[in-house]
């Protein structure tokens, strides 16, 4: 069982495709899919979930996969990831919902025809009652599987099965790449409106290289889960879990050109008037606007001017939030 910190909610997790296994927890009300990034369209989708089971009186349940499965198919084309997991789980147990199972996607799984997916997964190990699915859904080896295969397997089942409109903001449909799009342009404002919410990366704070320190802008190395990050640059940020209100500051995410040449991402927070230790401590940072892209500096110095100058900004672009 997984306990969603900070929350106030508990989320039951389960993995595998064991008959009789997750299945004896009882049955549930399901709805399917990867919810990377948790946005409004998912969100209608969680709302009408958590009323039918409240209805039927059954476990509001979410099936989803790991890894994501086009990092399965083609890894090196797959998609940025908008949420790890734990994010995933957070916010799936933050919008009502009662349990989550995890299915590994592996060759394995992949290769399950229909029937057998509805057989083995839905109705055998996870005794869905009620299943809820977007009007695209497709599964099964080949995606030969779709909403009309669901329908016509119902009855022979024993479970519900609903289909979801599409979610839209004005002419826009809400979806997992429409947020990419927005925050890989630096459209913060766009993002928060699909999500719901500003964007945001968890992790914990670790050691790094202590260079923020050395220049007099002490940072946090937040821990990045992420395939690779779904943006990058320099932001006005806040940043939860010390203390009950945010702390503002500014961040970087990037591979800091000015010290390595071809480094990893990394995600650094710089918390304005805050000074203690926060090693071992974890971290939900809030990308409120986007103040420029990385550049390279010919030297430290130069780069510390900038960050000086960066803190600036991010302030006044803070206080202009708070007031509008």
């Amino acid at each position: 069982m997984l306990v969603s910190r900070g929350l106030g909610r508990k989320l039951t997790v389960t993995r595998g495709l064991a008959p009789g296994g997750a299945g004896a927890l009882g049955p549930v009300a399901l709805t399917i899919g990867n919810f990377d990034g948790v946005h409004k369209g998912h969100q209608a989708m969680l709302a009408r979930l958590v009323a039918a089971a409240r209805a039927r009186g059954l476990t509001a349940t979410v099936l989803t996969f790991e890894p994501h499965p086009r990092e399965f198919f083609a890894p090196q084309a797959a998609p940025t990831r908008l949420t790890n997991l734990r994010e995933k789980l957070e916010l799936l147990a933050a919008h009502g919902v009662e349990r989550v199972h995890v299915q590994r996607f592996a060759a394995a799984f992949a290769a399950l025809s229909p029937e057998a997916f509805v057989a083995g997964a839905l109705a055998g190990t996870l005794r869905a009652r009620w299943v809820l699915v977007g009007d695209d859904f497709r599964f099964g080896a080949k995606r030969a599987g779709d909403f009309a295969f669901l329908a016509g397997a119902a009855a022979r089942h024993g479970y519900e099965v609903e289909a979801m409109p599409t979610v839209a903001i004005g002419a826009q449909r809400v979806s997992s790449s429409a947020v990419r799009e927005a925050l890989a342009r630096g459209e913060l404002a766009r993002a928060q409106a699909l999500l719901g919410r500003a964007y945001g990366i968890s992790g914990r704070v670790v050691h790094g290289e202590k260079l923020g320190r050395a220049l007099g802008f002490a940072t946090a190395n937040v821990q990045l889960k992420h395939n690779r990050p779904p943006l990058a640059g320099i932001f006005a940020v806040r940043a939860h879990g010390i203390g009950a209100a945010p702390l503002p500051g500014v961040a970087s995410l990037g591979v800091r050109p000015t010290v390595h040449a071809a480094g990893k991402p990394v995600l650094e927070v710089h918390l304005f008037d805050f000074a203690a230790d926060l090693y071992g401590a974890h971290l939900r940072v809030e990308f409120l606007a986007k103040l420029r892209d990385e550049a390279r500096y010919p030297d430290l110095d130069t780069l510390k001017a900038q960050i000086a100058r960066d803190c600036a900004q991010a302030r006044d672009v803070l206080k202009a939030l708070e007031n509008a």
